[in-house]
């Protein structure tokens, strides 16, 4: 049974330059572009309204965004180098503050490389980012910024693969890196070791994401398909195929029953777990997607974002009823 989604607002020309990165809380989403800006809309309201502007966040523009599951804290790596962390205000007004910055090259000069995917822990607490030599630095944003509590090595010193994508499993448990060289890496936080190097893709990984429950991991990139993984036994256990071009972006539904996928050819597809099956395919622009992003269930549809070199920004909403 295919499902129906329905494109229920469109906000064009939302940035001036390609947007390369969503994240959603209960009541906004936010987005980062090559501009300098970082905007957040209020997804409460059907028009989805411009509620606020991080102006100059990143005078390079920002490649990555993150907001950590409870809605409190978020954090935006940089095209500089800089990965700057926000704060809900505290008071209720729902605007976002400057909450400091992370200088993740202190001391070994300040480099692009050093900070390039970045994932918050549920509370906020823990930012997770990869680096250029394949690094991966675990931070503590409630402790002393100046230390990383945790880096994991996938390489030789300075020679591993590019990092291009993290992610947190919600429990705080694992790391994941998606590396340039098709290379995925689970590692235990408890432990600080390395717990999987995972097989199955030989391409670029752009996207991994654990599931809500933590017990599966999706990986996937240039090769097209969606490889998934048992995160407890680190074993492939089915691939998810039907996208013709590289697969830039993935996040799983908040019950961990559908998984949606952004490519390179514009088009956004969600999938269903249980049949491992594509269950609907959208393509709104021939450019390029560069991220995708479930909006977290508050009525009874499912709805979610996505975002690309069109600079629009495009919400779907589940055809329920019809």
């Amino acid at each position: 049974m295919s499902k129906q989604y329905l494109t229920t607002h469109t906000i064009d020309n939302a940035h001036i330059t390609d947007i390369f990165s969503l994240a959603s809380t209960s009541t906004a989403v936010f987005s980062a572009s090559g501009s300098s800006a970082v905007h957040i809309h209020a997804t409460s309201q059907p028009e989805f309204p411009l509620s606020q502007s991080l102006t100059g966040a990143h005078k390079l523009g920002c490649h990555h965004i993150a907001v950590s599951r409870n809605g409190k804290i978020a954090a935006s790596a940089g095209f500089g180098g800089e990965v700057k962390i926000w704060r809900l205000d505290k008071s209720g007004t729902g605007d976002w503050q400057p909450f400091g910055e992370l200088d993740p090259a202190k001391g070994a000069g300040k480099g692009a490389g050093e900070a390039w995917a970045i994932a918050l822990s549920e509370n906020g607490q823990y930012l997770a980012s990869t680096t250029y030599d394949g690094r991966v630095n675990v931070w503590d944003l409630f402790g002393d910024r100046s230390q990383k509590i945790q880096e994991y090595e996938t390489g030789n010193a300075g020679s591993g693969s590019f990092g291009l994508c993290v992610d947190l499993s919600r429990d705080g448990k694992y790391t994941v890196s998606g590396h340039q060289s098709g290379a995925v890496y689970v590692y235990n936080n408890d432990t600080g070791r390395l717990q999987y190097s995972l097989p199955g893709l030989v391409k670029p990984i752009r996207a991994v994401a654990f599931s809500p429950a933590g017990t599966r991991l999706a990986a996937a990139g240039d090769a097209g398909i969606i490889a998934l993984y048992d995160t407890k036994h680190g074993e492939h256990v089915g691939n998810l195929t039907g996208h013709t071009a590289w697969i830039t972006s993935i996040d799983w539904s908040d019950t961990g029953e559908y998984l949606l996928s952004g490519s390179f050819d514009g088009k956004v597809k969600v999938w269903s777990i249980d049949r491992g099956a594509c269950v609907a395919t959208h393509t709104e622009t021939e450019k390029a997607l560069w991220a995708v992003k479930w909006l977290p269930k508050t009525g009874r549809n499912e709805m979610f974002c996505t975002a690309g070199a069109n600079k629009s920004l495009t919400f779907y909403r589940e055809a329920t009823g019809l």
